[in-house]
């Protein structure tokens, strides 16, 4: 099975909590075992499995890939100012792989599913979630 989520993004930089939809997606498939790819569409954005019990991680996140990563000295920049977009998204990483068990996302209790917006804000981030395994 597969489904593409369409998430609104408002910021330039921001990690958006898309857990609950791809759990809907995993119990939408009645999989039992098996696993769950989440891919982000576009190459200034990307997919990373953090902690959510409240936004300073994700904050930390953020800060830590803007030190390492500041924007307006890439050599892309000359064609579209994004350059320090694309380097976090590639660090970061398009996709995660989820376990399924017993039906269920096999995350911990403090792992959540965000997808990083590094050049927002957009309308549209397409998120393709991908099933497989057995019923």
């Amino acid at each position: 099975m597969q489904k593409i989520l369409n998430i609104r993004t408002d910021k330039k930089n921001g990690l958006y909590d898309i857990t609950n939809k791809v759990v809907e997606v995993i119990k939408e498939s009645r999989t039992r075992t098996g696993i769950a790819s989440v891919y982000a569409r576009g190459s200034t954005a990307a997919i990373m499995i953090q902690e959510n019990w409240d936004e300073s991680v994700q904050n930390d996140v953020l800060t830590l890939l803007g030190r390492l990563i500041p924007s307006g000295i890439w050599e892309h920049d000359h064609q579209d100012n994004n350059g320090d977009a694309h380097l976090k998204a590639g660090i970061v990483g398009a996709s995660e792989t989820i376990p399924i068990v017993d039906g269920s996302a096999g995350l911990s209790r403090w792992q959540n599913i965000f997808l990083c917006e590094f050049d927002g804000p957009r309308n549209q981030r397409e998120v393709v979630v991908t099933i497989l395994g057995e019923p």
